[in-house]
């Protein structure tokens, strides 16, 4: 599937075609797990033009909605990329699941994240899976002494680090995340931020330790000044000093001379930028339904025997999958394999994702973890007794499924449902 895409038309990483074609930004990561000095995120700004800064959030239903609505504005968009307003795996579900619908519906999109790297390691394999091809990552040092000053705060998990100490934490999970990166052939660019008087000596450090790790670019960036921050009396460096600090680092990496400072929300070409124009489709498509259920076109069903409803989810080893037929009855489109007993909580969310495209699903029962999981992910847990078609009918029409429910069969502590991940929950 990927070989057929065409990776020069990213214009971010091939000033070449910067007029020839664009990208989007989906903006469905609003929380982050570092508090830059520079940076004030705005989650419903129209006024600025920097990174960080989005009118709205999108759920990832939402934003494959709004990619649809732009391509039929701009069908020069070549790349969709989540850049915030957080950190894209500070919102790793919505992030990882908004690339899935995006490369499923639009698989010629070239499809590329930007993140400060605290999160992005254990993530590199399934980017890969899904054909993300670019990452920028932002590496303002690869000194903790100079990091240190950079940082407010670093928070991994619910423990969160000042200092030295989140300085130490950061870098070397950043290191990581671009060594693992390049491993998985995925090109990677480094965004670093300079600020005078903090880091403007230690530039030319950032790139030959990025060249070490196989950095495909770098992308020198002056700090602008923001109201609120930490940073917010620091001056911005001067244009001679950009171009000269460019200049040399070139001896190490390629340089990015053509960025825009992108908005979470910027959309068009980038020297013919659509993002006003955009606005209120991006306001429209915020206001929808946050699991759109005309892009979950299907049901799934736990089931014996393709007659009735009458397995507790995790005593499905395979779930029939259920459409309308266009003539107000329904049809079995295929059955999928359940993903293997075991594994915990992690079980759950493989089920998520074998029925991305699934509005429902109709079971005999599961447990509280489960359902909790399989509802945040847009898949509404029907429980039920019956035949699969009343149970369809009920989902498909809305009508209530009162009549529906019976005596279920509790799991059993003997059987394959124990409620740790190789059962119910």
């Amino acid at each position: 599937m990927l070989k057929t895409i065409d990776f020069n038309r990213h214009p971010c990483f091939n000033a070449k075609v910067k007029g020839q074609y664009g990208r989007v930004h989906l903006p469905v990561a609003p929380k982050c797990n570092i508090q830059c000095n520079y940076c004030n995120r705005k989650y419903d700004c129209v006024n600025e033009s920097r990174p960080g800064v989005t009118s709205t959030i999108l759920s990832p239903e939402q934003a494959l909605y709004y990619m649809g609505k732009v391509l039929e504005k701009e069908p020069r968009i070549s790349v969709a990329g989540i850049a915030g307003p957080g950190d894209p795996f500070a919102n790793a579900d919505e992030t990882l699941t908004t690339m899935r619908l995006i490369r499923k519906t639009y698989p010629d999109t070239i499809l590329c994240l930007a993140s400060n790297g605290l999160n992005l390691e254990p993530h590199v394999p399934e980017l890969a899976e899904i054909g993300v091809s670019h990452v920028t990552v932002t590496v303002n040092a690869v000194d903790p002494e100079v990091t240190k000053n950079i940082y407010s705060w670093v928070r991994d998990g619910k423990i969160l680090y000042r200092g030295l100490q989140g300085a130490e934490l950061l870098l070397a999970r950043q290191l990581s995340a671009i060594e693992k990166l390049k491993r998985y052939g995925i090109t990677v660019k480094i965004n670093t931020i300079v600020i005078p008087g903090i880091n403007d000596h230690h530039i030319l450090d950032v790139a030959e330790t990025m060249k070490k790790l196989g950095a495909d670019l770098l992308n020198c960036m002056a700090m602008f000044p923001n109201a609120d921050t930490v940073f917010e009396d620091v001056p911005e460096p001067s244009k001679p000093t950009m171009i000269a600090l460019r200049n040399q680092a070139e001896k190490f990496l390629p340089q990015m001379r053509h960025c825009t400072r992108c908005r979470a929300d910027a959309v068009g070409l980038l020297d013919d930028d659509k993002t006003d124009e955009m606005r209120g489709c991006l306001s429209a498509c915020a206001n929808l339904p946050k699991h759109a259920e005309a892009r979950r076109p299907h049901v799934a069903v736990a089931t014996l025997e393709g007659i009735l409803v009458n397995q507790h989810l995790g005593e499905a080893t395979r779930f029939q999958i259920w459409g309308e037929d266009g003539k107000g009855g329904y049809t079995l489109v295929e059955e999928r394999p359940a993903p293997p007993a075991g594994g915990g909580a992690q079980r759950w969310f493989n089920i998520c994702r074998i029925l991305d495209d699934c509005r429902a699903i109709l079971v005999n029962d599961l447990g509280e973890s489960p359902k909790t999981t399989l509802t945040n992910k847009g898949i509404k847990p029907v429980t039920m007794t019956g035949f699969i078609e009343k149970g369809l009918e009920a989902v498909y029409t809305g009508k209530g499924l009162a009549g529906l429910q019976g005596r279920m069969h509790k799991c059993s502590s003997k059987g394959a449902c124990v409620g740790t991940g190789t059962g119910c929950g």
